[in-house]
């Protein structure tokens, strides 16, 4: 990806205390648009998805995963031990170079280290912490550990996903992690704002299961006012019918197809060639539809399997019925011409593995450009970088505390 001029964030400072998942990509959006992003690790206690698959040509290693591969990119990485008190002293002088601090850790760990919010004031004091946690920093189940895949669960996600004949199968993954890292952007942003109107800095617990909540309101709604449950529903829509994915021609190819109104349902037809089963009353309304719904989707599969995924979108498309193939790797990599044209996957060269595909940035800004423009870190790759470059320290400072094992 090509940069012209200035970045929105170029300037911005930050020290990433933050692993696995939701803390890496909140940074990773600011990086992107950028701000100078250090990433603090320890060799003793390596981050989760740096010892998660995949792994680059299916080679182990600490420095190999896909996963942390993808989330960290235009970082620096910097190795340290905090359970030195040499440790922290570097961690403090860290903190009095940044504007921001995030952190994922269990709520107290920051404490214990004497790196939290209290404490980074007193280093800098116009500085803004983010501590995400899985359900925030107070309350009875704040000290609970929890990944992505556990709060679905705890936020009523995995409950609603599914079919409603069978037990809850849940989302993909970890289906929070891709929810919490927007909200932890959006409110550092505007509290550099508020800093930038104000000159002062501010402390935010997030809770992870809480953002996920949002995406909920409506059905939480529904129960406060009617006293109603939400229940699985499979692929099914009580506004729209047909609603479903459809086998299409091929192994394990879908197309979804969306009818909501009259207009949609006569068009649907007309692509379908206007078959004697779609005049039937039954058929006729949405309303009869759904009461024949299981019927209908049959019938829908009996003309899609006959066809490859593509076209049925594309006639559906033009007919102005929502519809999409359901993708797969591939597919989203190889194939699409829009992620294609916007040139959404480029590639870095990594310092172990090579020559790697990375997804870009997600949004575009009108008047600053975004970057793709440093692969991921291996571990403590920039240590002597940021001590030296960054911190100021002598090269006779770094290597002592080198020798002393500050750097693991």
């Amino acid at each position: 990806m090509k940069n012209i001029g200035r970045q929105a964030l170029q300037g911005v400072k930050v020290v990433d205390f933050s692993w696995v998942g939701v803390g890496p990509l909140t940074t990773k959006y600011l990086a992107d648009h950028g701000a100078s992003v250090i990433r603090v690790e320890s060799v003793q206690y390596p981050e989760t998805f740096r010892v998660t698959v995949p792994f680059k040509d299916n080679v182990p290693g600490i420095n190999r995963s896909g996963y942390f591969a993808w989330y960290n990119s235009n970082k620096y990485g910097l190795a340290l031990d905090l359970n030195k008190p040499k440790g922290i002293e570097v961690a403090k002088r860290l903190i009095a170079w940044a504007d921001i601090v995030v952190q994922s850790f269990r709520p107290g760990v920051m404490k214990r280290l004497g790196l939290d919010y209290e404490d980074l004031k007193t280093v800098k004091a116009d500085i803004i912490m983010l501590s995400l946690s899985a359900q925030g920093q107070t309350g009875p189940h704040s000290q609970s550990a929890a990944y992505g895949i556990q709060l679905v669960g705890l936020s009523g996600v995995t409950d609603i996903t599914g079919w409603p004949d069978r037990d809850p199968c849940g989302p993909y993954g970890a289906y929070t992690d891709w929810i919490a890292p927007q909200f932890g952007a959006t409110v550092l942003i505007s509290a550099l704002n508020y800093r930038r109107k104000t000159g002062k800095g501010m402390y935010i617990d997030l809770s992870q299961c809480e953002t996920a909540i949002q995406f909920l309101a409506p059905l939480i709604l529904n129960y406060v006012v009617n006293g109603q449950i939400y229940s699985r529903r499979g692929n099914r829509s009580p506004y729209a019918c047909p609603h479903g994915a459809y086998r299409c021609k091929g192994e394990d190819r879908w197309c979804a197809i969306i009818v909501s109104t009259d207009n949609e349902w006569q068009a649907f037809c007309g692509v379908l060639g206007d078959p004697d089963w779609s005049k039937d009353p039954k058929f006729s309304t949405l309303l009869n539809r759904k009461k024949n719904e299981a019927e209908l989707d049959k019938l829908i599969e009996s003309w899609t399997i006959e066809h490859r995924t593509e076209k049925v979108m594309f006639k559906m498309q033009a007919a102005g019925v929502p519809a999409g193939v359901v993708q797969n790797s591939e597919d989203l990599f190889e194939h699409d011409p829009q992620l294609k044209s916007r040139q959404f996957f480029g590639r870095l060269h990594h310092t172990e593995m090579g020559d790697c595909a990375y997804a870009g940035p997600s949004f575009r800004l009108s008047k600053t450009p975004c970057k793709l423009e440093r692969a991921a870190p291996c571990l403590g790759e920039h240590t002597k970088y940021v001590c030296t470059e960054i911190l100021g320290m002598s090269d006779k400072e770094f290597v002592g505390l080198l020798n002393e094992g500050i750097f693991k």
